[in-house]
């Protein structure tokens, strides 16, 4: 595993002003936030059972899944996967090329939207989501790719994000949120699993 310091980088300008609508006015349902960051778990499930098909990656895929747990005392909700998982550089690529060429275009359909909610995904800003409800939100990775090492992502919704070695020893990824003092109804079973239901019952993981 590397023993290089973590590097901090700021996001462009463009998703500066994206995460500050979606973390502020997008979203009237803050529990959307669980439906995104599974969708995209498993995307990332999905994808690496397509490139085993493929034979392009030949390593044990294990039970495939997706698993949402809660620490009440840590005030934390984790996504897992055991899916593609990324690079550290896939990470970078990943969080800040989401301002893509479309961010003006998202900006103003934002305006006109009558259901916001149903922007986000068609955008690909479903990640930023955790903000909503989250102080700091962290990723924990591992690439499918032969000889990776483990990344980690940290950021508190701020301007600035930091990339560095991660502890993930098996393939995927664990998103970390924080949850924020205001969110703390999302740190109970009862809740979670509602929410759970409604939203992901039907996904294919």
């Amino acid at each position: 595993m590397s023993n290089a310091a973590p590097q901090k980088f700021e996001f462009q300008a463009e998703i500066k002003q994206l995460l500050d609508i979606v973390i502020h006015s997008l979203y009237t349902e803050k529990e959307i936030f669980i439906r995104e960051l599974v969708s995209n778990a498993v995307d990332a499930v999905q994808k690496v059972k397509r490139l085993s098909s493929m034979g392009q990656y030949n390593g044990e895929l294990g039970d495939l899944m997706v698993d949402v747990a809660f620490d009440a005392d840590k005030k934390t909700i984790t996504i897992s996967d055991n899916g593609l998982g990324m690079t550290a550089e896939e990470i970078k690529k990943y969080i800040n090329q989401i301002a893509f060429s479309g961010a003006e275009e998202f900006v103003e359909k934002f305006k006109d939207a009558k259901d916001a909610n149903e922007l986000i995904g068609k955008f690909g800003l479903g990640f930023y989501s955790a903000f909503m409800v989250a102080d700091q939100v962290e990723i924990q990775t591992l690439s499918y790719q032969e000889g990776a090492e483990p990344a980690r992502w940290i950021c508190d919704g701020s301007t600035e994000f930091e990339i560095g070695p991660g502890t993930r020893t098996q393939r995927g990824t664990d998103i970390i949120l924080h949850v924020n003092t205001d969110s703390e109804e999302f740190l109970e079973k009862h809740k979670l699993e509602g929410i759970l239901e409604k939203y992901c019952r039907f996904l294919p993981v």
